[in-house]
């Protein structure tokens, strides 16, 4: 008997260590979520990789009002047409990348702005399907606590837009030397045009592709919905 209450004792208290660790892996999140939704993140999950990597972080944060309306944009037209409509996830560009695999054509990512968001906050940067999975409920998690304006302008704020380059502000004056205010249509472009691959490509040095990206950000400024981010009188 003495035995197997010892068993069941330890039984409850491995039970006991997986619920308070459960409790944890939940409370952390949301915690976090609760708190950006008023201030602005301090460090990213990259941006703590790439400074033990040896590099620095340039990074100064802006409200969305204090950026070129051409940003929000461009970086709309480029990354998620329908941020505006979606709840988070673009099931239309999802079932679309699933029919091009079924094809036989490279697999093609169909993250949405909040998608990235939460990515970009919480999560580390690789397409192990693990993050992948993660990334899901930390999406919905943003998307039921902030709102469409909320989310953009922590996006804008803490991607990363070259080595050791850190949100919009950064990137304006690293690459055209002046504010993310100031900056002109074409400029908002080539920023949006390197997302996919800000480390590879420079803005301020683009190449014929990152010019058509751009140019395909132009075109697309009139079909853009901006009613969810409207900006406010300064």
């Amino acid at each position: 008997m003495g035995r197997r209450n010892k068993k069941r004792s330890l039984k409850r208290r491995i039970a006991g260590v997986l619920v308070w660790c459960l409790l944890i892996v939940i409370s952390v999140p949301v915690g976090l979520a609760v708190a950006y939704r008023y201030v602005p993140p301090p460090l990213t999950p990259l941006m703590v990789i790439r400074l033990f990597q040896g590099e620095g972080i340039n990074k100064d944060w802006v409200p969305l009002n204090s950026m070129s309306p051409h940003v929000t944009r461009s970086v709309m037209a480029l990354e998620d047409t329908a941020f505006c409509g979606h709840s988070g996830f673009d099931w239309g560009e999802v079932a679309s990348a699933v029919e091009d695999r079924l094809k036989g054509e490279p697999l093609r990512g169909a993250s949405t702005i909040s998608m990235q968001t939460a990515k970009n906050l919480f999560l580390w940067p690789d397409r192990h399907v693990t993050r992948k999975v993660l990334e899901a409920p930390l999406t919905v998690l943003i998307e039921t606590l902030w709102d469409k304006r909320r989310i953009l302008e922590v996006y804008l704020n803490v991607i990363e837009w070259g080595p050791g380059i850190y949100g919009v502000e950064a990137a304006s004056q690293t690459y055209f030397g002046k504010s993310a205010s100031r900056l002109g249509r074409r400029e908002a472009a080539l920023l949006a045009a390197v997302l996919p691959n800000p480390r590879r490509w420079s803005a301020a040095r683009p190449t014929d592709y990152i010019e058509k990206r751009a140019r395909t950000a132009l075109t697309r400024f009139h079909i853009i919905d901006v009613g969810c981010i409207r900006y406010r009188e300064r």
